[in-house]
């Protein structure tokens, strides 16, 4: 305790020749720094065994399946090569602005997204239901996962298993090792049904067996499915086990692996005849879809849940970093390296797509396309199958690809939900912590490798995660935009890094990013259509459930802003929703030393200024204060 003192005087003295107006503030917060000193000197953080294991950490996050098979897909339903016009212009004025904003946030309080949001009480609920959301994430991603270690190892096969028909899928079913789309057409009126490739049985009858619909159940676990389940879970573990540094060592490989294999298939696609049919075809710009508002709506979902922007991973990561670290150039490279992933990925899929389509003497590639898992796992494969050479070979490598990447995000989802336990109950060990993680990610995710467990899983994706993820991406931009303030963040910024923030991120802070995501919102309401898998509609009952998940995930925030406000020590209603809108005594840096300089400058800032200016004053006091 002496030894606490004697530093802050030093401080004190310090501060005082400096400036002299301080001293008044010194004088009267005594109390308050020693108590932050005390608080803050009790807690420790992990740090990244090296700066660049950040890097590479937030570029195995973000480059994950969507970049595969959502990107390629999205885009040639919107524009083909001018749908990444909207989606560079996205990039600015979205995805790099709130990219950074929650890097910066994560650093500066070197805490998880909970604590995080000591900023503004008031919105921690944003938090809570963002961890909520990300942990449902977590399980059905890991049942991706499980799907491509089935493929995986089938792949290993002498003959790849979804090349040919089986005896019980009946004479509609066309080997995709023959599969020749004229004869698909001439026989699609016939009595007997539509004829269906080997590839997409394989994958709706042996892998997933698929239920026409839920309206009896969705049937028991997969055993096999169990067992990749497991494997895929063990293998989140055994990383994550370790904390922070082990992940990070991880790092390494879960980010620069992919790109090797890209690298591979790419050169493989430019030799097939007719890949560069497929890349034209996909790259090929449709300028009139430029003024459809379903192309930037688009654009900007797509970018959205590519980089993994307000789920609270960002958050995470950027807390274990140094604070003095300068994470701009960082946030410039993954948020460049994650757009140019997508359309790589788009040139390989669609070379490869461009392939099939010739050797099937399909002259519409957009007849060989299945959009979602269909064109990771149906595709793909019926690609693949058709290669002359060594086509297990590049099934391997393909569906290896895709494990690494669904790794990569995974790590950073668990991380994001054990960070929140382990900043909230620090004695528990890290390795307990992750298996919990697992145990419980997994039982959950059974429900997944059950036959109708495709339904779920498309359930939960879209009002578990997508849905709870736009209402509270809004309210936290507003949080930190508006509530605490931009000037007050950008202050902050000039405080960890020396860095003055310029005119292009305020405007975006402040105006354009919260706006465009309203207008995101206001346009997904307006347009919302009951949800169905596979144009097959939900019972009633399972609506229900899943309104109610949503519900749960956004509840988070009024059921939290009014918990803040009834702890709060003013009389009346007014004034403890002032207090709760106020940072809290022990926000800042989590360092003691920096946590006493960061409250001399709040003073000498007057940072809750703010909270009494009009709006018109709060916009300019935001944009050029």
């Amino acid at each position: 305790m002496d030894s606490q003192y004697d530093k802050l005087s030093q401080q004190q003295i310090k501060i005082s020749i400096a400036k002299p107006e301080a001293k008044n503030f010194i004088k009267d917060n005594d109390a308050l720094s020693v108590s932050c000193t005390n608080s803050s000197s009790d807690t420790s953080r992990e740090k990244w065994g090296k700066e660049i294991e950040f890097l590479f950490s937030c570029i195995a996050l973000s480059v994950g399946l969507g970049n595969v098979w959502r990107f390629p897909f999205i885009a040639l339903e919107n524009g083909g090569g001018a749908f990444v016009i909207p989606y560079i212009i996205v990039l600015l004025l979205i995805g790099r602005p709130v990219y950074y904003m929650e890097v910066i946030i994560g650093q500066f309080a070197s805490r998880g997204c909970i604590k995080a949001f000591d900023m503004v009480p008031l919105m921690k609920g944003i938090a809570y239901g963002q961890v909520y959301a990300t942990a449902l994430a977590t399980t059905y991603y890991a049942c991706v996962m499980a799907l491509t270690i089935k493929y995986l190892i089938a792949s290993l096969s002498e003959i790849l298993p979804w090349s040919y028909c089986q005896p019980e899928w009946g004479p509609l079913c066309i080997s995709t090792a023959a599969f020749n789309h004229t004869h698909l057409n001439n026989n699609n009126n016939t009595l007997l049904g539509k004829p269906t490739s080997s590839a997409e049985l394989y994958f709706t009858k042996t892998i997933l067996r698929e239920k026409d619909n839920i309206d009896d159940g969705i049937g028991v676990p997969n055993w096999d499915l169990v067992l990749c389940l497991l494997s895929a879970w063990l293998i989140i573990c055994t990383i994550l086990i370790k904390g922070i540094r082990s992940s990070g060592k991880a790092s390494y490989f879960l980010a620069i692996f992919p790109y090797v294999v890209m690298s591979i298939l790419l050169c493989r696609a430019l030799t097939l005849p007719g890949s560069l049919n497929g890349i034209i075809y996909f790259l090929r710009p449709q300028w009139d879809q430029l003024l459809n508002p379903n192309v930037w709506y688009a654009a900007i979902t797509q970018m959205f849940f590519s980089l993994a922007i307000c789920f609270g991973t960002l958050v995470m990561y950027a807390s274990y970093n140094n604070f003095r670290k300068n994470v701009y150039r960082d946030v410039i490279i993954i948020t460049s390296v994650d757009s140019m992933t997508s359309i790589l990925a788009g040139c390989i899929i669609f070379g490869i797509l461009g392939n099939l389509a010739y050797e099937t003497n399909t002259h519409d590639i957009a007849h060989v396309v299945k959009g979602g898992a269909g064109l990771a796992f149906i595709s793909y494969p019926e690609a693949i199958a058709k290669f002359k050479y060594l086509p297990q070979v590049f099934a391997v490598l393909f569906f290896l690809m895709l494990l690494v990447l669904g790794i990569g995000s995974n790590i950073g989802m668990a991380s994001c939900v054990i960070t929140v336990i382990k900043d909230r109950f620090q004695y528990l060990p890290h390795w307990l912590l992750a298996s919990g993680m697992g145990v419980v990610g997994f039982i959950v995710g059974l429900v997944y490798t059950t036959p109708g467990g495709q339904y779920i899983l498309n359930l939960i994706d879209y009002f578990g995660c997508s849905f709870i993820a736009l209402f509270l991406a809004i309210a936290q931009l507003v949080a930190v935009s508006w509530l605490y303030g931009v000037k007050r963040l950008c202050q902050d910024i000039e405080f960890m890094l020396g860095l003055k923030t310029g005119l292009y991120w305020r405007v975006c802070w402040a105006i354009i990013t919260p706006g465009l995501m309203f207008l995101v919102l206001i346009y997904s309401l307006i347009n919302y259509q009951p949800l169905d898998y596979k144009g097959v509609k939900y019972p009633d009952a399972v609506y229900n459930f899943a309104w109610l998940i949503w519900a749960v995930g956004v509840g988070q925030l009024p059921f939290w802003a009014l918990y803040t406000i009834s702890q709060q020590s003013g009389k009346t209603f007014k004034q403890k929703l002032h207090l709760a809108l106020k940072p809290t005594d022990n926000w800042g840096p989590l360092e003691a030393k920096l946590l006493d300089e960061y409250n001399l400058q709040r003073k000498s800032f007057d940072y809750n200024d703010s909270l009494t200016l009009s709006w018109r004053s709060r916009i300019y006091d935001n944009i050029f204060g």
